[in-house]
């Protein structure tokens, strides 16, 4: 409910400020009228793409990733020699706010980026409660929105200039629950997760969905608020190990995992606990220790993979920010050359010109083979990790 009034919220004041509301996808220009709007547009000077992070806050990791993630694939664009609009080769300027993982601070930023920087495109932002905040205000300034990292399936659901560059949470729960039920032959799941967090809930929802249909019981649903502010996991804990389980799906970010598998170490609760993308962080390691060993969770990457566009992303990224990639860096390294792709494909930077250009785009990825669905979903595969030793080490991908 304290999303769904945010967003009310933000749509009210958008309405008195600019007395419209967000494009609906019935309502966005023609090609036709794109057509036109490129023919009277002059070339600008510079094009200025936006990043919605949280660099501060309980999921600051993967606010800095996501920048360095965006960062790097502008430097290679530039060194290039830009983006050609019409007859020139136009640098690219990237710029980027502070969201502090806080959905009032993500309403901030994102109207800083569109009224002060004038930003042409948004990359960002992670979290889908945050995205979710921040997707009206790019739609209603037609400027196309591609999330690095929101796998909610609401986030593209506001309108038809929102994009995400991640698989959807509905993909990544029944990925986790198709391998723990056939590749680890578990059969009786609980489920602790964190009610305050949209991505939290849809990753709950949709693998106890998969579970049941694939004919697994699930024997305990526990739930907390707000990961960031909770530290004490064992009463939900005790009770997921009263049910007896075989496997405990935690999906949550890695703050949260980290503290809940130790936790359920220490109260003897040792049954294999699987998680979804929030759980790619070095900080997952660090904070939980050997408990974490031995655990598995779906992600958008790994450095594993042989593929040249992998291998040559982890070379530059280590030379540039002196640590390894991960799947949040890897997302914003598409999700901005898909941007500046569909930029230089379409030779302009008009917001309606710009999303129809992303929403034909096919491209080979850090992340994978990515194209786009009616619904700006990209259709693209999972890798399934391990840690051994705080190390992340891939066991296998799972295709769509």
């Amino acid at each position: 409910m304290r999303l769904l009034s945010i967003i009310f919220v933000t749509f009210a004041s958008l309405l008195l400020v600019c007395g419209c509301g967000p494009a609906a996808p019935n309502d966005t220009p023609s090609t036709n009228d794109a057509a036109a709007r490129k023919e009277a547009a002059p070339a600008p000077k510079e094009v200025v793409i936006g990043g919605l992070f949280p660099l501060t806050g309980a999921i600051s990791t993967f606010g800095e990733s996501s920048r360095n993630g965006m960062m790097l694939a502008v430097a290679e664009v530039n060194a290039a020699g830009g983006i050609k609009l019409g007859d020139v080769n136009v640098p690219v300027r990237a710029v980027y706010e502070d969201t502090e993982g806080v959905q009032e601070k993500t309403v901030n930023a994102a109207e800083k980026l569109l009224h002060l920087s004038k930003v042409q495109g948004i990359i960002g932002e992670v979290a889908s409660s945050n995205s979710l905040a921040a997707a009206p205000l790019a739609q209603t300034a037609q400027v196309p929105m591609i999330s690095n990292a929101s796998t909610n399936p609401a986030v593209t659901q506001v309108g038809d200039f929102i994009f995400r560059a991640c698989f959807l949470d509905s993909f990544q729960g029944q990925v986790m629950a198709k391998f723990a039920y056939g590749d680890l032959g578990k059969r009786r799941a609980a489920v602790l997760y964190d009610n305050a967090s949209d991505y939290s809930k849809g990753l709950s929802e949709f693998f106890q969905e998969s579970w049941r249909q694939l004919g697994g019981e699930v024997v305990a649903v526990e739930s907390f608020s707000d990961e960031a502010q909770t530290e004490d996991f064992k009463p939900q804990l005790t009770n997921i190990k009263a049910a007896a389980p075989d496997f405990l799906y935690v999906p949550t970010y890695y703050t949260g995992a980290s503290a809940i598998i130790k936790q359920a170490r220490e109260l003897g609760l040792d049954v294999v606990a699987g998680g979804g993308d929030g759980w790619d962080s070095p900080k997952l390691a660090e904070l939980g220790g050997p408990a974490v060993n031995g655990n598995y969770f779906s992600n958008h990457f790994s450095m594993d993979e042989p593929r040249p566009e992998v291998q040559s992303f982890v070379k530059t990224y280590r030379e540039k920010f002196g640590a390894d990639p991960d799947a949040l860096a890897s997302l914003a390294y598409d999700a901005a050359k898909i941007l500046m792709t569909a930029m230089r494909n379409a030779a302009s930077t008009d917001g309606v010109i710009v999303r129809n250009a992303i929403q034909g785009i096919i491209m080979e990825g850090v992340t994978g083979r990515i194209s786009f669905d009616q619904q700006r979903n990209p259709v693209k595969s999972a890798v399934i990790l391990t840690l051994a030793d705080g190390k992340q080490q891939l066991v296998t991908r799972i295709e769509p």
